[in-house]
Order: structure tokens, then C-alpha cells, then sequence
């Protein structure tokens, strides 16, 4: 069954290129971006790990941990890092999870028969600490993916667990947010957000980011 938002995600131990990952108790207390891969040594995955090798301070500092999965052995991801480190001018310094026996592709529902009915598709798993998925996107092999993209959502989640908005389309960091619906009392939004806000309409109230 497809893990939908807000599920526990189901652990596992498995092989990876920094040693054998039981996922929870490798994930901690961190937030996790779990993103897999069709195959090693195939050209879009490469440049997408390479491009994350780059963004990884800025993960680091989200206080997330990334994670890539791929259907091959440990060898072989090994052999591909060469490739990867060569190519995008950069060097791995995350795990890559072996998957030759589908174990995690089949708990994440990674495989979409009819895309292809052997190979995973490149799907993008985000997690919170208390292991809950909190997002995931899903794209076509020919398609790479945007990591900027990634880290906005991140911002996004870490910021509105913690304040009572909501981010609006493509909000950036920094920029201002909505008040929820569901605020109302004028007492308790005079306490929320001492900087004030708009009242474009009497549900949508524009306030700058509540920790800027």
C-alpha cells in the first residue's frame, strides 16, 4: 500500500556505502530526505547526486539528513561514486542504500509497473524527526529533479510546525506568510504577530515570516 501523509514510515536495516543503515535509529532525531534511483551509472541520477553532494551544508544546517537509495549492490554504487565525483566536479558525502532485493522499493512503493515494471521510479521521500511523512513527489526518469525546490519545502514544513501560518505560492524564505483560518481572536493574533498584517480578505491575512 502507498504511504500517504502522515503515516509512520516503515523502517529497515539495509546495506549502504557508509555501512549498514537501520533507517530510525540512523534518521534520530534529524529529518531525512530519502530519494531513490532507476539504476547506477544511469546520466540524470548522476548529476541529481552530485547536485546534492553541493546542497548538503544546506541540508546540514535544516538539521536534515540525505539518504539515496538505488537497486544495485554496494560495488557498484561504490564504482559509480567515481563517476559521480569525476563528472560533477564534487564528492559524495551522504550514504547510498543497496537495494538489489527490493526491500525498501517495495516498503516505499517505489516501483510503478507501468512505468517500468523492474526499475524504481525516482521518487522523493521528506520525513520529519518523529518519522512521519510529510511530503513526496514522484517524477519520470527523463526529468531531473530540483533540490531547490526540496530545501523550500523544508523551510516551509519546519516553519509552520512552529507558527500558526502557511506559506503562500512560491514563497521563499523570508517572505511573507498566511495566518490560518482558524486564528480568529484579535487579543491572540495581536500576541502571534506583533509586526501586524494585511487582511486582504477576512481568510487571507498576509504577516511577515513570524521568525524573521
Amino acid at each position: 500500500m502507498a504511504l500517504r501523509i502522515g503515516d509512520t514510515v516503515p523502517n529497515f536495516t539495509q546495506k549502504s556505502t557508509e555501512g549498514e543503515i537501520n533507517f530510525h535509529e540512523w534518521a534520530g532525531d534529524s529529518w531525512v530526505v530519502l530519494f531513490s534511483h532507476p539504476a547506477d551509472f544511469t546520466p540524470v541520477c548522476t548529476t541529481e547526486l552530485g547536485t546534492v553532494a553541493k546542497l548538503k551544508p544546506e541540508f546540514d544546517k535544516r538539521n536534515v539528513k540525505v539518504l539515496a537509495l538505488s537497486v544495485d549492490d554496494v560495488d557498484s554504487h561504490k564504482g559509480w561514486i567515481g563517476d559521480i565525483n569525476e563528472t560533477q566536479n564534487t564528492s559524495v558525502n551522504y550514504p547510498i542504500l543497496a537495494d538489489p532485493d527490493r526491500t525498501v522499493s517495495d516498503l516505499y512503493d517505489m516501483i510503478h509497473p507501468n512505468a517500468n515494471n523492474t526499475l524504481t521510479v525516482r521518487s522523493v521521500f521528506i520525513i520529519d524527526p518523529q518519522k512521519k511523512l510529510r511530503l513526496t513527489f514522484t517524477y519520470p526518469a527523463s526529468t531531473g529533479r530540483n533540490f531547490e525546490e526540496i530545501l523550500r519545502v523544508i523551510d516551509s514544513l519546519q516553519l509552520t510546525d512552529n507558527y500558526s501560518v502557511a506559506t503562500p505560492a512560491d514563497w521563499k524564505e523570508g517572505e511573507d506568510v498566511v495566518i490560518v483560518p482558524s486564528l480568529k481572536d484579535p487579543d491572540v493574533l495581536k500576541e502571534k504577530f506583533p509586526k501586524g498584517y494585511e487582511e486582504v480578505k477576512p481568510y487571507l491575512r498576509m504577516t511577515p515570516q513570524p521568525n524573521k
